[in-house]
């Protein structure tokens, strides 16, 4: 750790990993880069829908993502998806995937997946979700959620050649908005709305580390 002065004081973090940061649980930095939790960067949770190979259908619980275009695509980019889960198998086989956006009531719900996972597990069931097909690819698609994206799979990239994690990138192909989030602000950006992932800010001047914490959006202001 090093300090700079100017304006304000900032604590300057940089590849080498800090010895004083403390891991909130013994792993946490065999699977996360110190960087993510220097920065703690807010992104938006949801859940990935597939179908594994054996016909049950997989939910995976995600964040790590943005989501842009321009006038002739628009993409869902997913970042730091694991390579050893059902997930990254069932989209490098089927070429798609749905992204399902839920309220913070469902995050109980959606973490039972995480904790029941197996081939055999019918994850929908486990989530207690109602399952329906997409319109447009050959994924399943949780009912619940308040918004759908189907998309194709454009692109995969194993950014830091380590075998871990991928990029995806996804094609948006089609959306699906429930009725009562369809009149723009209402609903979506509230408690109702989109629930966001604050990952771990570690205290940098101690190292101490935070737990993760759910949030979502409260509008300010109007640009």
């Amino acid at each position: 750790m090093s300090f700079s002065g100017g304006v304000g004081m900032k604590i300057e973090i940089g590849k080498d990993f800090p010895q004083y940061f403390k891991p909130l649980y013994p792993e946490e930095f065999d699977l996360f880069s110190h960087f993510e939790v220097t920065a703690g960067i807010p992104t938006v949770l949801f859940a990935i829908t597939t179908w594994k190979e054996n016909g049950q259908p997989n939910v995976c619980f995600h964040s790590w993502s943005c989501f842009h275009g321009d006038k002739t695509a628009f993409f869902a980019v997913m970042g730091n998806l694991y390579q050893h889960t059902h997930t990254y198998t069932n989209i490098q086989r089927d070429k798609c995937f749905c992204i399902n956006f839920l309220p913070i009531s469902y995050y109980d719900k959606l973490v039972e997946t995480i904790h029941h996972n197996n081939i055999e597990d019918d994850e929908f069931t486990v989530g207690n979700f109602t399952l329906s097909d997409a319109k447009s690819i050959h994924a399943p698609v949780i009912q619940e959620a308040f918004l759908n994206i189907e998309c194709v799979l454009k692109d995969i990239q194993d950014l830091s050649g380590s075998g871990i994690t991928s990029m995806v990138i996804g094609q948006v192909q089609h959306i699906s908005v429930e009725e009562k989030y369809a009149r723009g602000y209402e609903h979506r950006y509230n408690k109702d709305g989109f629930m966001m992932l604050i990952p771990a800010p570690q205290d940098l001047i101690s190292g101490a580390p935070n737990q993760s914490a759910i949030a979502t959006v409260k509008i300010e202001k109007y640009d």
